[in-house]
């Protein structure tokens, strides 16, 4: 077997200059490391963006990918304090009609079901559907895994795309308003999904995301840095949802299709701003003055709602073996822990070239944040030890070494 040698404090500037076994070279590299009442590191390496060149910052905004998924979870639970939602109701409650596995037709699906993975849907023919599409009517047999839902882990994007829409359907409001409402607004967070609520000045600042090579099946380590997403240039994107026809948002109505602002995956944000959401869930739903959450909502996202592995899920690539209802939940052990021993809480990010992660350490009072733009070959070439990349256990390994005291950021 392979083994990764631990890092140490000062590795990850030659990480990202390709000094090491774990890749030849990352595009831009932001950490920060947090206690509940502070941020003891917040660094970044390499370039925001390659052409012109802009460094990057901690307190740069990117695509964040899955980790968007976790944020959905903190407004549901907002709304489930507001007695709009309900975990364990039929969702046919908001939506106006029934959802039902076609196998299973007798048996309600669920919130907790949908926010955790277990509700029997799967990805299949896409989980984006344009402007002008009923997500709940285009749904296909291929959408579903056969599984009786709260039976089986399968981790679908789709699965947040249905909770935007239901979220939409208890409120009346626009997924991405209701995301600025209910969370990045109050905790003063300059984001957004697919940039919506987001600042000039933070879509000024924003990060692109890069491949060496046109997407992840085609890898050219010695080639150009090619951009994925967000290559903006300073200007706003003339559309932010997918359409194939205008984009009048003006006439979308609210509960029909909460896709289009990509729940799943669309939340821009910088790595300073997830160490936020971190510290509000290490602190009990409440940070820097503000109360977002009660302590039993955060318990009630902290619970795992599936464990295990083999017919009892899929395990995404074996890196997820615990889920709860919005946050991926690491077992302490084998391929979904990257560093031995940790039960932290948070979620993964993977997309367009980017690697990241919140994890939330409640053992030991620290969150930990790392958001990679880009690396220059397959990170799943690099030596590794758990099913998470090479890149991303040698990042990790140095975050966790970091002491909980201040010190000075590195921008």
């Amino acid at each position: 077997m392979l083994v990764v040698p631990p890092a140490q404090a000062g590795d990850l500037a030659a990480l990202v200059a390709g000094r090491t076994a774990a890749t030849p070279g990352i595009a831009g590299l932001a950490v920060v490391v947090a206690t509940r009442d502070r941020v003891v590191r917040a660094e970044a390496y390499g370039a925001a963006v390659l052409d012109p060149p802009r460094p990057l910052r901690a307190d740069t905004p990117l695509r964040v990918a899955s980790i968007s998924k976790a944020v959905v979870a903190v407004a549901v639970m907002r709304l489930v304090e507001a007695g709009k939602l309900d975990l364990d109701s039929d969702v046919a409650r908001w939506l106006g009609r029934p959802l039902r596995a076609p196998a299973h037709p007798e048996v309600p699906i669920t919130l907790r079901q949908l926010l955790s993975h277990t509700a029997g849907i799967e990805d299949g023919p896409g989980y984006r559907f344009p402007l002008g599409t009923d997500l709940i009517a285009s749904l296909t047999p291929g959408h579903w895994s056969g599984a009786a839902p709260g039976t089986r882990f399968s981790y679908a994007n789709l699965n947040y795309g249905i909770v935007a829409t239901i979220m939409e359907a208890a409120t009346g409001e626009r997924f991405d308003r209701l995301m600025t409402r209910l969370v990045l607004a109050p905790l003063r967070l300059d984001a957004g999904y697919n940039w919506q609520g987001a600042s000039d000045a933070a879509l000024a600042s924003a990060a692109t995301l890069y491949r060496k090579g046109r997407d992840e099946t085609a890898w050219n380590p010695a080639g150009p840095w090619i951009a994925q997403v967000d290559d903006l240039k300073g200007q706003r994107p003339a559309c932010p949802v997918a359409s194939d026809a205008g984009c009048d948002l003006a006439a979308y109505r609210p509960g029909t299709n909460g896709s289009l602002f990509s729940p799943q995956g669309g939340l821009r944000i910088s790595a300073l701003g997830l160490a936020k959401i971190g510290r509000l869930l290490l602190r009990g739903g409440e940070v820097d003055g503000v109360r977002l959450l009660s302590r039993r909502s955060v318990e009630t996202l902290l619970t795992p709602v599936w464990r295990g592995d083999g017919p009892s899920g899929e395990t995404y690539k074996g890196e997820m073996r615990c889920y709860g209802a919005g946050l991926q939940c690491l077992s302490g052990s084998g391929g979904d822990t990257p560093v031995a021993g940790a039960r932290w809480w948070g979620h993964l990010g993977e997309a367009y070239g980017l690697l990241a992660g919140l994890w939330v350490d409640c053992a030991h009072g620290r969150v930990l944040v790392y958001a990679i733009t880009g690396t220059a070959d397959d990170p799943a070439r690099a030596p590794h030890v758990s099913a998470w990349s090479g890149v991303e256990e040698a990042v990790l390994a140095d975050l966790a070494a970091t002491p909980l005291a201040a010190r000075r950021p590195r921008r």
